[in-house]
């Protein structure tokens, strides 16, 4: 009997490092989205963000970041409600707050980030039922889960 995929929400960092370095934990995590070994979630915030820094900062990027987000075809969930967003920036950062509620919202097995400041360092995300995760970290549960030999009886 296999598992169903993991449903993995992902911030705007992973979403630049992944395109900026396929080779890189963050482009493994996209990887595994794209290859269907798990759901990739982003909300609406995350897709505006993305594209405003990759416009900001890497203009010449901007296509390429489309053209591979098309293919990439995350699911979108919604963005939280102001008072979704109120109740866990008691958890989290108010700056990140909103990220946090969509990913509880949308009932995610990780949220996975590169953000240490904000979100690595409330790990728990007290009673979101949410585990914040680097890619790194997300990539070891991922293989200890799915890709570590079973024992045969």
């Amino acid at each position: 009997m296999t598992s169903p995929p993991l449903k993995v929400f992902v911030d705007t960092s992973v979403l630049i490092a992944g395109l900026a370095s396929v080779t890189g934990a963050s482009g493994a995590v996209l990887d595994l989205g794209e290859a269907g070994a798990s759901v990739l979630m982003i909300s609406r915030q995350v897709l505006v963000e993305a594209d405003r820094n990759i416009t900001a900062k890497l203009p010449r990027m901007v296509d390429r970041f489309r053209r591979y987000l098309r293919r990439l075809g995350p699911v979108m969930v919604q963005d939280p409600s102001p008072a979704e967003t109120m109740e866990t920036s008691t958890i989290i950062h108010p700056k990140d707050a909103s990220i946090l509620a969509a990913a509880q919202k949308a009932k995610v097995d990780f949220l996975v980030t590169l953000d240490k400041k904000h979100f690595l360092s409330a790990r728990t995300a007290k009673g979101t039922g949410v585990k914040i995760v680097s890619p790194g970290e997300f990539l070891k549960h991922f293989e200890q889960t799915y890709l570590a030999p079973k024992e045969s009886i």
